[in-house]
């Protein structure tokens, strides 16, 4: 939960403030969905492996890999169309 502000600051400055609820909902139910589907892989790898070690593993590798799509993220505000 400590990335909420900085989350949110960023779609609101994306997108505005006029569709701000709507886009930060659908962010925070895919955060929760990934959240479950980490926990599910887990469990499942630990049952197979007995050990956490490769699912420790994979989340450092998933969060390079993060990284790397994050990076050429442009935070400047969309530009409106407007009809002449």
């Amino acid at each position: 939960m400590g990335t909420v502000p900085l989350t949110s600051g960023l779609v609101r400055q994306i997108f505005g403030a006029r569709y701000l609820s709507t886009l930060y909902g659908l962010v925070f139910f895919t955060h929760q969905v990934g959240s479950f589907l980490g926990a599910w892989a887990g469990g499942r790898i630990y049952d197979y492996y007995g050990s956490y070690e490769p699912i420790w593993w994979s989340t450092v590798v998933l969060a390079f890999v993060a990284a790397l799509i994050h990076l050429p993220i442009n935070d400047k505000p969309l530009r409106v169309a407007t009809a002449s």
